[in-house]
């Protein structure tokens, strides 16, 4: 029981510090709990990104030489006799300039930055 003249700030606060070792979980599991926190989840998220990214762009190359396939095909098959003989290389080059216009457009879009809006 206090004495009347003392006081007492916080009750629950015991009135001698805790030990060393009792000191050193506490740290160790702060510690721990700060590293999943800051480094693991954040990591976590990243490798996930990362996943679906190369996922994504696996399946977008897959789609691409699909469609270059098929633009080759319907080009020799469709167009008749134009493409034969020696001009039999023309849908080869057709569809090389359609994949570098197209991979220059990808290109151009990906790196633009983008316009700082003029305030008004």
């Amino acid at each position: 029981m206090p004495v009347p003249g003392d006081r007492v700030l916080n009750p629950a606060v015991p009135d001698r510090p805790p030990s060393l070792p009792q000191v050193l979980t506490e740290l160790w599991e702060l510690v721990v709990a700060y590293f999943k926190q800051e480094t693991a989840v954040p990591l976590q998220q990243l490798g996930r990104a990362i996943a679906f990214g190369l996922l994504g762009s696996l399946l977008l190359g897959i789609g691409v030489v699909f469609v270059t396939v098929g633009g080759l095909r319907l080009l020799q098959e469709e167009t008749g006799s134009t493409f034969t003989d020696n001009w039999s290389w023309v849908p080869y080059a057709i569809m090389t300039v359609v994949l570098l216009v197209g991979g220059a457009l990808t290109w151009k879009m990906g790196t633009r930055r983008k316009q700082k809006r003029a305030a008004s």
